[in-house]
């Protein structure tokens, strides 16, 4: 086994830790107290060739592997979650399934401005009742004189005020349960599309979290992405990618806020001392050291897997739900590294934990990813 990352993931690694600490960090708090989105972030991501990552160069991608997405999404996560996940939609929910399922002229129309950075990628599969049940979706899409006229609701979709095309899901077969769902793409200037972006959130406050609507939509045949009740299949495939997004994610805040505990505890003195010469310190520090290490290893193996073409659900699943679960304990435990500045935004640890607990929310809670293992180890 070789755990070297080769000399592509290392040079991409110190660009976008360089540039995470340069330009997405001064500004975190800022974003986070205002909403504002960081727009001209994702300008200069453009810039250096990052919004296509993974994806091939023919459609304006950098035809790197999943790792160094992974790396990525880790650097921006750790000064700043909400760019972070950004990123990582725009990425594995947005690009993945176009890219996975689209025929060649889908792919070369909608993914390669999402890898040029002309818009951000979204992704809609969540609806007001069909959460975690995904098979309970209730928007329909209806052939009607060679259109498809789509009617419904989703929530909680991130990026799409910033994108002009997003893949969604949608009944074309009641009576065939989740074979009867299918996936298109459609743009968000059309008739009787709305936006909405009027939640109030917990954390992840400068990234973009909107409802849709769509009242008689109607886009082309040919806008059907992949085969017509396949739907519910694709995307439950482009959840297992995107899980490795949410995974590094994790890995990416934790490691902030371990980074910012250590630097407090080796500067802060009580009884005459600094607190990493008190061993309660020492062993907090450690195990989140342990945490993180372990973490990490789960997100590369899985994205490994990924890349050599193997079977990798079980492994996605377990890296997302470690990864968030040990995040959630990591910044807890900064926030009691830091005593009551821990309690103050200006430490920003408390905006860590804040922004960690989606990760064990989105794109599956930890009780679905334990069903999906479950479901994967033969239970």
């Amino acid at each position: 086994m070789n755990f070297n990352l080769t000399e592509e993931q290392v040079m991409i690694r110190k660009v976008m830790r360089d540039f995470s600490d340069q330009v997405v960090a001064p500004e975190a708090i800022t974003r986070d107290r205002t909403g504002q989105f960081p727009s001209e972030i994702f300008k200069q991501l453009a810039d250096l060739g990052m919004m296509g990552l993974p994806f091939p160069q023919e459609y304006g991608g950098a035809e790197a592997d999943t790792i160094s997405f992974a790396i990525a999404v880790e650097e921006l996560s750790r000064v700043c979650g909400s760019t972070g996940i950004t990123y990582s939609a725009h990425i594995s929910l947005g690009g993945a399934p176009i890219y996975m399922f689209g025929t060649k002229k889908q792919k070369e129309d909608y993914l390669t401005p999402l890898c040029t950075g002309e818009y951000l990628g979204a992704f809609g599969l969540t609806e007001p009742n069909a959460g975690s049940d995904a098979g309970g979706t209730e928007t329909t899409a209806i052939l009607t004189d060679n259109e498809w006229v789509i009617n419904g609701s989703k929530c909680f979709i991130t990026n799409a005020s910033y994108a002009k095309n997003l893949a969604l899901t949608a009944v074309t077969d009641r009576s065939s349960g989740t074979n009867g769902i299918s996936a298109f793409i459609v743009p968000t200037t059309t008739n009787g599309f709305t936006v909405k972006a009027n939640y109030e959130k917990m954390g992840l406050n400068s990234s973009d979290t909107t409802e849709l609507i769509l009242q008689n939509v109607r886009i082309p045949e040919e806008n059907l992405l992949g085969i017509q009740g396949n739907g519910y299949k694709q995307f439950l495939a482009t959840l297992d990618g995107g899980r490795i997004g949410i995974g590094a994610m994790a890995v990416g805040i934790a490691q902030g806020a371990y980074e910012k505990a250590l630097k407090y505890a080796q500067e802060r003195k009580q009884f005459g001392k600094n607190l990493t010469k008190f061993q309660a310190i020492q062993f907090k520090l450690a195990d989140m050291a342990m945490y993180i290490e372990s973490a990490r290893n789960m997100v590369y193996k899985a994205a490994w897997l990924k890349d050599q073409g193997k079977i990798f659900k079980k492994e996605a699943a377990m890296a997302k739900l470690f990864a968030s679960e040990i995040c959630m304990k990591v910044c807890d435990q900064a926030i009691q590294i830091h005593g009551g500045y821990g309690y103050m935004k200006e430490y920003q640890v408390e905006r860590y934990l804040r922004d960690a607990k989606l990760l064990e929310i989105g794109e599956g809670t930890s009780e679905v990813q334990r069903m999906v293992i479950a479901r994967q180890i033969g239970c």
